[in-house]
């Protein structure tokens, strides 16, 4: 069984920053795309960033490029958000998702987990 804990959200003064984790278990093929993803309240959830698990290419949404990095420990079963620049516009749950696919998404994903919150506020 797959399963995807996150951790790392947490409250954060704009212009802050925040390391988000995402430990997965359970993988049993060698083939997938590590995601992030965030849902705002009232709003529908979109694709933050992703990743292979050989670490190249990555993918960005235009609302984190150049502020946000994603990447991987292997070792770890591990993959992170580098998330600076903070903006209250980045309040959301943040998500991490799996694809069992070698090719990027910005939408089909088979397993997630189950959120960490990111507040930005002063």
């Amino acid at each position: 069984q797959v399963q995807l804990v996150e951790s790392g959200g947490g409250v954060v003064q704009p212009g802050g920053s925040l390391r988000l984790s995402c430990t997965v278990s359970g993988l049993i093929f060698n083939t997938y795309v590590l995601g992030w993803f965030r849902q705002a309240p009232g709003k529908e959830r979109e694709f933050v960033a992703t990743i292979t698990w050989g670490g190249v290419p990555t993918y960005y949404a235009d609302s984190v490029k150049g502020r946000s990095t994603i990447s991987r420990d292997n070792a770890k079963n591990t993959v992170y958000l580098q998330m600076n620049s903070l903006k209250p516009d980045d309040t959301a749950v943040y998500y991490c998702a799996v694809r069992r696919s070698g090719l990027l998404s910005t939408r089909e994903y088979d397993y997630w987990g189950q959120g960490t919150q990111v507040t930005v506020s002063s």
